[in-house]
């Protein structure tokens, strides 16, 4: 077994001792007794809704699409904290719930219109080679796993820090036309900086991946409990490992210029049940 292979098979058994811990299903209890700030409420693609459950004795199990939503709170006043994903169409949409009988939640989903960016890189970074797009899309499928992270501890906070100092390059929701080629949304935040500029955590959490990606480069993602992680990428270093726990503001690695980029800058993105959400709406 090669090297890359042995790395992507440690961390497929990582990931799966994680889900078994974690319930790894809609049938895992929601945690009870937190009490944490919010982020800011805003339902549009790429936003947040946050919806009041009403008092019960146990906090409802929820989901969105067929996937596990955060619910916190305390018997007193339950509430979910749903990720909209970047494509998702305007109009109604429920949340579904389960326990003490099943019921939908309905709610809006208001239309928004993003700004448009046009770049220019390596013609290799857009139309790929035959081995670069088999690389790509070995990517794409491991990073689906890593997204469908669920595990059961509570975050520590709901608001994170901005990981690191700098200008703030690219805006969430960016649309990109990479040498005149349309692109997907840009799904996180840019923050351009020299290369070596330290890296944080922006809460605490657990290292659920790290690895050298065709477009992302040097990437290390956390989990922050139940659906919250926060990934980090074109770094010119990595300070982690699979498996490590930080603290917010502990040094994972340093700003790079790894990857598909035009210049130094960390990318911060916020995926929440495996929807990537606006970073600035958990910013204080």
């Amino acid at each position: 077994m090669n090297p890359a292979d042995t790395r992507a098979a440690s961390r497929r058994a990582f990931l799966g001792v994680l889900f078994a811990a974690a319930g790894a299903g809609l049938g895992a209890p929601a945690f009870a007794g937190v009490r944490t700030a919010l982020p800011r409420a805003r339902s549009v693609p790429g936003g947040i809704v946050l919806l009041e459950l009403g008092a019960a004795a146990e906090a409802p199990q929820a989901s969105f699409g067929g996937v596990p939503v955060m619910v916190l709170g305390t018997p007193a006043g339950w509430t979910a904290a749903v990720g909209i994903p970047l494509d998702a169409k305007p109009g109604t949409r429920h949340l579904e719930l389960r326990g003490g009988g099943q019921r939908r939640l309905a709610f809006e989903v208001a239309p928004v219109r993003y700004a448009e960016q046009r770049l220019k890189v390596a013609p290799g970074k857009v139309e790929l080679s035959a081995a670069d797009l088999a690389r790509y899309e070995r990517e794409r499928d491991h990073t689906a796993d890593v997204m469908a992270t669920f595990s059961e501890e509570a975050p520590a906070t709901l608001r994170l820090r901005l990981p690191t100092q700098g200008r703030r390059s690219s805006s969430f929701g960016l649309r990109r036309v990479f040498n005149g080629q349309p692109r997907k949304p840009h799904s996180g935040m840019d923050i351009a900086a020299p290369t070596g500029t330290p890296v944080v955590a922006a809460a605490d959490g657990r290292v659920i991946d790290t690895g050298d990606y065709f477009f992302n480069g040097n990437t290390v993602w956390l989990d922050h409990g139940r659906g919250l992680l926060t990934m980090y990428c074109h770094l010119s270093t990595m300070r982690v490992n699979l498996g490590d726990r930080v603290a917010a503001g502990d040094r994972i690695g340093a700003v790079g210029a790894t990857g598909r980029v035009t210049g130094p800058h960390l990318h911060w993105s916020v995926s929440l049940n495996r929807a990537m959400v606006d970073p600035t709406l958990f910013l204080g």
